[in-house]
């Protein structure tokens, strides 16, 4: 069974649009064996970017939409390969969108293969602008069940259901995938999220490549986040300090303090012991400012410390022995 959903991209921009290219290409991500699992239909993947700016630029429509980002999910129960999958990505891609370049990037890092699709906003054919509504939407919805159904995989009956109704929202149609394991794949999402984010803006926006909507709203006191499968969660209810606003909100004053560089190995004792250990020198450094005002630094149990780290192993799945987490499965 697999699902389309399109992802709300807010921020378009050149460099918005190459940030989500190379997000999807990921080595990490999209690696299986000797297999580099990204494709591009009517582009070359390692110079895609190049080549939408280049079509664009072709035609002298450089602003308003640069890209379309969908996200193909398939059930961790479907009896499929990688490969497969990403050829049903590059079969959707080049029926859906001919005549547009488009990056397709299989993730393999989750608990569920899926593919990225990064289209280009402009046909690099005759240069007309590409637009979707919710229509089109639903469109490629049908197309998508019927390449599944072609490698005899299984689809949402809903989908035909509700389309004589109303539009279905994203949440909704992927609810099909919906598992006990959708605040799991939640933390990891924030993990890698902010494997890459300096600020508070770029980690929305991460989280946002990956389906993920975050309500982040500077008068409340907590951050809300919305699955691909519609289910919403509070910071809090993730069974980890670690991802508490008011603790992010120090990661990103630290790392803009520290100059903090993506990807940067996380120390054994993690990112929070490091922003712990490393804050007395960026208040030494900072306390010139007589405006500066520091917030008071986090303190934790060495329990709480062993067991964020367990349940981070969790979310990426490693097994391990000892204590045993239970997560509750209703917010």
């Amino acid at each position: 069974m697999a699902t389309l959903t399109a992802i709300q991209c807010k921020k378009q921009s050149a460099s918005s649009m190459r940030g989500v290219i190379d997000y999807v290409k990921q080595d990490k991500k999209t690696r299986w064996g000797d297999a580099w699992l990204v494709t591009g239909s009517d582009c070359v993947p390692q110079s895609a970017f190049v080549e939408m700016q280049m079509t664009k630029e072709r035609f002298n429509k450089t602003d308003g939409t640069q890209f379309y980002h969908f996200v193909q999910s398939f059930s961790a129960e479907d009896d499929t390969t990688p490969q497969e999958v990403n050829a049903i990505g590059l079969e959707f891609a080049q029926r859906q969108f001919p005549g547009f370049e488009v990056v397709i990037a299989t993730h393999v890092d989750t608990g569920h293969l899926h593919n990225h699709m990064v289209v280009n906003s402009v046909s690099h054919k005759d240069g007309h602008k590409l637009h979707q509504s919710p229509g089109d939407l639903l469109a490629h919805r049908k197309v998508n069940d019927e390449i599944c159904l072609a490698h005899g995989l299984r689809v949402l009956d809903e989908c035909e259901l509700r389309t004589k109704k109303r539009c279905m929202k994203p949440g909704e149609y992927q609810a099909g995938l919906r598992g006990d394991s959708w605040k799991l794949d939640l933390i990891q999402a924030i993990n890698e999220a902010l494997e890459y984010a300096t600020s508070r803006e770029s980690f929305i926006e991460n989280m946002e490549v990956e389906g993920y909507e975050v309500s982040w709203v500077p008068n409340r006191k907590h951050i809300t986040f919305t699955c691909p499968n519609g289910r919403k969660c509070r910071d809090s209810s993730l069974h980890d300090e670690t991802f508490l606003k008011e603790n992010l909100e120090m990661l990103f004053l630290y790392r803009q303090a520290t100059g903090f560089r993506p990807q940067t190995v996380e120390p054994d004792e993690g990112w929070l012991g490091e922003l712990a250990a490393g804050w007395f020198q960026v208040a030494a450094d900072l306390e010139r400012d007589d405006q500066w005002q520091l917030p008071v630094p986090p303190t934790w149990t060495d329990s709480k410390q062993r067991r964020r780290e367990a349940i981070k192993k969790m979310a990426m799945g490693q097994k391990f022995g000892g204590e045993e987490y239970h997560f509750e499965q209703t917010l």
